[in-house]
């Protein structure tokens, strides 16, 4: 079955980068949307970053500019690369996966996760 697994996180000072990856293993979908969501305790996830198969991305407002989410479809890591962290970025990063290419126009919606299917366990960030 299918499964993500993040790595990468870590702590990094406002204004620094770092860049985050995420292992998608044993999937077969002919097309597909992947995303990257954050989550702050006592707040709800939300989108940061998708794309999709045939090439199509999308950013949320607060780090668009600043962060890149990129794909190796040889080697089935999805990255996110974050650039002039902010404190704001502080947050607790997942990865998503999802048959289809639909749920790229829901990346940013409230409640958007529920349009993917697979996760992976989260990789912490932390900006001071």
């Amino acid at each position: 079955h299918v499964q993500l697994v993040e790595s990468g996180g870590g702590s990094v000072q406002a204004g620094g980068s770092l860049t985050l990856s995420c292992a998608v293993s044993d999937h077969s979908f002919t097309t597909y949307c992947l995303a990257w969501f954050r989550q702050d305790p006592g707040k709800e996830r939300e989108g940061v970053a998708g794309l999709t198969s045939d090439g199509r991305t999308t950013y949320a407002a607060s780090v668009k500019d600043r962060f890149t989410i990129s794909y190796d479809k040889t080697k089935n890591v999805l990255f996110l690369t974050i650039s002039s962290a902010q404190p704001s970025d502080t947050a607790m990063y997942y990865c998503a996966a999802t048959p289809g290419m639909g749920a790229i126009n829901h990346v940013l919606e409230s409640a958007g996760e529920l349009y993917f299917q697979y996760w992976g366990q989260g990789t912490q960030v932390t900006v001071s």
